[in-house]
């Protein structure tokens, strides 16, 4: 009897899909409170064109608003696997915003300019530090 691998493979692919998709809705990440009224977090790829062109945004933002208003984190989705899973992210980088509880409040996918970023702080009543 002949086997064919194929729709063995997209039976099992599909399978797969399935238990994963039980209808129910998608739990939201684990919360992390930081300390701080918004952590940044940048989920990539050290080998991702954009998340590097993403690393300098996080450094100047980390500068403009300080430890005590803005902590920000860099997840690597290779190095950082199971931290990075966490977030569900589909496209790199993915920005990942969380309040002072934890809690998500913002997400954005692919490059992000640093003046939306700065505008999206701003409404959060967080200010650029002195002579930034």
């Amino acid at each position: 009897m002949k086997r064919y691998i194929l729709p063995d493979c997209i039976l099992v692919s599909l399978l797969l899909l399935l238990s994963a998709c039980d209808g129910n809705t998608v739990e939201p990440p684990v919360q992390t409170p930081s300390g701080t009224p918004v952590t940044f977090i940048e989920i990539g790829s050290i080998h991702c064109e954009p998340c590097r062109m993403m690393q300098p945004i996080m450094e100047s933002l980390a500068d403009k608003y300080g430890p005590d208003q803005l902590t920000v984190l860099f997840l690597d989705v290779i190095k950082d696997k199971p931290e990075a899973d966490i977030y569900r992210i589909r496209v790199m980088p993915t920005q990942v915003f969380l309040d002072e509880d934890g809690v998500e409040f913002h997400r954005h996918e692919g490059f992000y300019p640093e003046e939306e970023i700065d505008s999206l702080l701003a409404g959060r009543n967080l200010t650029l530090l002195p002579g930034k």
